[in-house]
């Protein structure tokens, strides 16, 4: 068995990357003196807009979760138009790639729903979570680029200065709002097939089963579906990206940061999406059946 080795073009980058990543971990070193406690003290504040009346909820948005949300549909657009525009009988790599990738999701929708009326539906709300998720965790997680930095003025009011390079992209599925969405999304739709599979009267006897005694817990069973679909994705996205923060101003961005990026923001991130859109699979295949 023999040994491929690399050429000389993937040395030559190799060695270029090496050299420039030391170079910017020296210069960080040198230049990032703050103390720990000033340094990550606004880690959790968000870029927060209030566009209506102060103190209402629904009148606030923020910003970075709405731009990164358009610039993921719109890689994710283009990408499509460009499968489809190279689509040939004989695939190439994308087309390749596209193809297995919506084979094995739909592989794992119809194990879960025979059903091919409902099936379809499934594989596209799914499909498309799978890859909304995928691509934002990829995006947030190992890919440096302009991310805000929010501290908050005695008065209550939120300043915000963009910082480049010391952190990823803000990933839209680390605003807890993202997730809530998607997971009510799936909650609603998977009701939706309840009632329509059974009608309503056998929707609402299944709040009954086994006995009616079970109505309060079967409730709160349903109602905690999307509370743990959509935390769960937070919390580990989150978490991560505040971890990748911390240990990399520690270390000065230096040597360990690219594999927490990597672990975190490919492999991780990765797996996350991979199961919140199984959850989702699962939830709406429960009622259907």
């Amino acid at each position: 068995m023999t040994k491929r080795k690399m050429s000389k073009k993937a040395k030559i980058q190799l060695i270029v990357f090496l050299i420039v990543y030391t170079a910017i971990g020296i210069i960080n070193a040198r230049t990032m003196t703050a103390s720990p406690k000033e340094a990550l003290s606004n880690v959790t504040n968000r870029w927060i807009v209030q566009f209506g009346p102060e103190n209402v909820w629904y009148y606030r948005i923020n910003p970075a979760t709405v731009i990164m949300s358009l610039v993921v549909i719109t890689i994710l657009v283009a990408f499509a138009r460009s499968v489809y525009k190279e689509f040939s009988i004989i695939p190439g790599r994308k087309q390749a790639f596209a193809e297995s990738l919506l084979e094995f999701m739909y592989d794992m929708v119809q194990s879960s729903i025979p059903n091919e009326k409902y099936a379809r539906t499934v594989f596209k709300i799914s499909m498309t979570l799978f890859l909304y998720i995928a691509l934002s965790n990829l995006i947030g997680g190992f890919v440096p680029g302009i991310s805000p930095n929010v501290s908050i003025l005695p008065d209550g009011t939120r300043s915000v200065k963009f910082v480049f390079f010391n952190d990823t992209w803000p990933a839209p599925t680390g605003d807890l709002n993202t997730n809530v969405t998607y997971a009510v999304l799936v909650f609603i739709m998977s009701q939706y097939f309840a009632i329509k599979t059974k009608g309503v009267k056998g929707w609402l006897k299944g709040f009954l089963e086994p006995i009616a005694f079970m109505l309060p817990m079967n409730i709160v069973g349903e109602l905690a579906k999307p509370l743990s679909h959509s935390m769960r994705l937070f919390g580990n996205i989150t978490g991560g990206g505040i971890l990748v923060l911390v240990v990399s101003y520690f270390l000065k961005y230096m040597f360990l940061p690219p594999f927490l990026w990597g672990y975190f923001g490919i492999f991780s991130g990765l797996i996350q999406a991979f199961v919140f859109s199984t959850l989702a699979i699962a939830y709406m295949a429960s009622q259907i059946e």
